[in-house]
């Protein structure tokens, strides 16, 4: 797919913005990073009074076919599954802060190893029942990869049309953290030993073991372009967040990166618009190892670091009143004009 995104610094909003920001009832400065994304959201919707209509979190969930043998991963496979029956059931922590903060969920089968019927509550996009395993052959074809850019951005283009226009993402998918780490390699150039974290849990001598296998499957392959990154390593819920970031960034949606794996997805979005950071306001810092230095290479500060390391877009839902609070400072606080109060001269 082509997706036009334009630069949100082309339009001319920022002036106007920061004389607003700046002549609050406060010192220039003093709300500190709310000030930085109040000002973002400003520009992005090119409007002194933006507002945050229908907040949304997308999680994507997919098998990964390296996970089948259980050695890169404490937890089996089948728990992919399990867990997207508890999000619909509303029992996970995703569930929890999305109603804690009237954030609509929505749960997408980008490609999970279960057969779940027709279930009204879940979004059926599933590519195939798993990606391949990778230490043997590239995780999904050209086709399927397609597939999943375009699945991913049509389910953004319709939550949009619902009045969305600040989404998140979230993943769910046993072995992703290893996927996330070979994009990261490749996208950074960091080397992978310094990309491959515990995931959910592995001990030290299993994080050797995990580095040593994604090593010699990041070796296996030549890869002549780098959307070919996410086809040989990636996985489908990777590759759906990546259709889905690039699309709401041409929709001109603020767009909520979460921790490991969907900032995975946004440095391949990065790789060929890079225009997309734009869009971009980064929740916080995960405590899988790889993911401060992403946001180092990508030169971004998160707006938390609670050490946390769940996924499911957890993060973004975390950090969204954070969101609120900037927008709301510049909506409804008084100037020094209208309060009566002296500014600084």
């Amino acid at each position: 797919m082509n997706f036009d995104i334009a630069y949100v610094s082309d339009n001319s909003i920022e002036e106007t913005l920061r004389y607003k920001i700046n002549n609050k009832t406060k010192p220039i400065g003093a709300l500190g990073t709310l000030e930085e994304v109040a000002l973002r959201i400003g520009k992005i919707q090119n409007s002194e009074r933006p507002v945050l209509s229908n907040p949304t979190i997308l999680v994507f969930a997919g098998d990964h076919g390296i996970a089948k043998k259980g050695i890169v991963n404490p937890y089996p496979q089948e728990v992919t599954a399990q867990m997207v029956y508890n999000f619909l059931n509303g029992g996970a922590a995703i569930n929890v802060f999305c109603k804690q903060n009237n954030i609509n969920l929505k749960i997408i089968d980008a490609g999970v190893n279960h057969d779940f019927g027709e279930i009204p509550e879940l979004i059926n996009a599933k590519i195939a029942f798993g990606t391949k395993n990778y230490e043997s052959e590239p995780a999904m074809n050209a086709r399927q990869y397609n597939a999943a850019i375009k699945k991913g951005a049509d389910i953004v283009y319709q939550t949009h049309k619902e009045g969305c226009n600040i989404i998140g993402f979230g993943e769910m998918g046993i072995g992703n953290t290893s996927s996330a780490s070979l994009l990261m390699s490749y996208y950074t150039k960091i080397p992978l030993q310094e990309c491959v974290g515990a995931g959910t849990g592995l001990d030290s001598e299993a994080i050797k073991l995990k580095q040593k296998i994604l090593s010699k499957a990041y070796d296996k392959y030549t890869l002549s372009t780098d959307t070919d990154a996410l086809m040989y390593y990636g996985g489908f819920e990777i590759a759906m967040i990546n259709g889905a970031i690039l699309k709401a960034a041409e929709l001109k949606m603020t767009i909520i990166i979460d921790g490991f794996i969907v900032t995975a997805a946004l440095l391949a979005a990065h790789c060929t618009h890079p225009q997309v950071l734009d869009y971009c306001i980064f929740a916080h810092t995960s405590g899988e190892q790889g993911h401060q230095k992403m946001l180092d290479y990508l030169k971004k500060e998160p707006l938390i670091n609670l050490g946390m390391r769940l996924g499911e877009g957890t993060g973004a839902a975390v950090a969204f009143p954070l969101i609120a609070s900037a927008v709301a400072f510049l909506n409804n606080m008084a100037s020094f004009e209208t309060a009566g109060v002296s500014g600084s001269e």
